[in-house]
């Protein structure tokens, strides 16, 4: 029996936060420490009372706080046209019973990585800022962080403007200096995560799933595959499940490591994730990048996750 792996999970729900948030508590090999909220697919606000409502109709108790309410440097973007006005639209959910931290993310996830025996792995499913201002104000907890599996970023060119993935985009600065500290980082990025659809006949298998958090999540589904309708999708991307179903079983995963930077300057490539690929800057490779995914044994592990809640 192997120990459980402490994890800290850092999100901006969105359906597909949420979807990632629900499946990582229902596999027990992972130890869920704390969950902490970021702005991003909505205001800071939103996002943490999304966080909120959705693991108290899960009945799941854990530590969340809110974090960081702007990117380091720059404005926030958000993205209602994908998520809707609250961030989680769809399904009705009910007010949280669960009280948000009166810790701020920053002093929580410092605290639980510094009493943590083992080292911690942290699941980013948002824009980066909390963790790099982690880095910034407590450097010393970077050596207690075993990998960051994070939903960002491509090497593909982007879904926010044409060279920028959305997490990245939103604080692209946050973003490199994550990926410039020398922890290991895995990127599950729009290379990966637009293989990762889920289809009309595996949400009614979900929906089928005799328990209200599976119905909860196929109504997540159902607004979530609208807004891809639009853009040619023949299924919706499980973005953020991908950087949890990869400390699940990382073995679903086609990874190639690379050297990658973060355009922070660009005029048109802002937020870019520049990996080089052909290694021609012979720099130290900083990143396991997931390139492929076994769709079918992904969504089996979704629909698996999602049993649990009965």
């Amino acid at each position: 029996m192997h120990d459980k792996r402490p994890i800290i999970i850092d999100c901006d729900p969105g359906h597909d936060d949420a979807i990632a948030l629900l499946m990582a508590f229902a596999c027990d090999r992972l130890d869920i420490r704390l969950v902490t909220t970021v702005g991003g697919n909505q205001t800071p606000d939103k996002t943490i009372n999304n966080a909120l409502k959705v693991l108290s109709y899960a009945n799941i108790e854990v530590e969340v706080a809110a974090g960081a309410s702007k990117p380091l440097m720059r404005d926030l973007i958000t993205a209602p046209e994908v998520h809707g006005e609250s961030g989680l639209e769809g399904p009705a959910l009910p007010p949280p019973t669960l009280k948000r931290s009166t810790r701020n993310a920053i002093t929580a996830m410092a605290d639980v990585i510094g009493k943590s025996k083992e080292k911690v792995t942290i699941i980013s499913t948002g824009p980066l800022t909390n963790t790099a201002t982690l880095l910034l104000t407590h450097p010393d907890t970077a050596y207690k962080i075993e990998r960051i599996s994070l939903m960002g970023g491509s090497c593909i060119g982007g879904n926010w403007t044409p060279a920028a993935e959305f997490n990245i985009l939103v604080d692209p600065e946050a973003a490199g200096i994550v990926f410039d500290s020398g922890i290991p980082i895995t990127m599950c990025g729009l290379d990966v995560t637009h293989k990762a659809q889920i289809y009309k006949d595996e949400i009614e298998k979900v929906r089928n799933i005799d328990n209200k958090v599976a119905k909860m999540v196929a109504e997540l589904l159902d607004y979530f595959e609208l807004f891809h309708k639009k853009f040619g999708f023949e299924g919706s991307p499980m973005h953020d499940p991908c950087a949890v179903a990869y400390i699940i079983n990382p073995d679903l995963f086609t990874t190639e490591a690379y050297h990658v930077d973060i355009e922070t300057q660009g005029e048109f490539t802002t937020g870019a994730t520049v990996a080089d690929m052909r290694h021609v800057l012979g720099k130290e490779k900083n990143v396991d990048v997931a390139l492929d995914i076994d769709r079918e044994a992904f969504i089996r592990l979704l629909i698996e996750c999602m049993m649990y809640y009965g």
